[in-house]
């Protein structure tokens, strides 16, 4: 479905990942980096709220590698 990066302030590396899609939003996971612990939290996001987030920078889509085959 894809990751995403939270735009934060300082150094924290914050993620959202889609679990599963909806008809009028997203489930998501958010992971926050709270001096030195994992804050999980499962959430809903509405698609318009998703795709204004990704719009003004927000949320940024994490690239996943791509394998090789040999």
């Amino acid at each position: 479905m894809g990751t995403y990066t939270l735009k934060s302030i300082g150094k924290a590396t914050d993620y959202m990942t889609i679990v599963r899609e909806m008809d009028d939003g997203y489930v998501v996971r958010i992971v926050r980096d709270k001096d030195g612990y994992e804050d999980v939290t499962n959430d809903y996001i509405s698609k318009s709220l998703f795709e204004s987030c990704v719009r003004t920078g927000y949320l940024t889509k994490v690239e996943q590698p791509v394998s090789v085959s040999a």
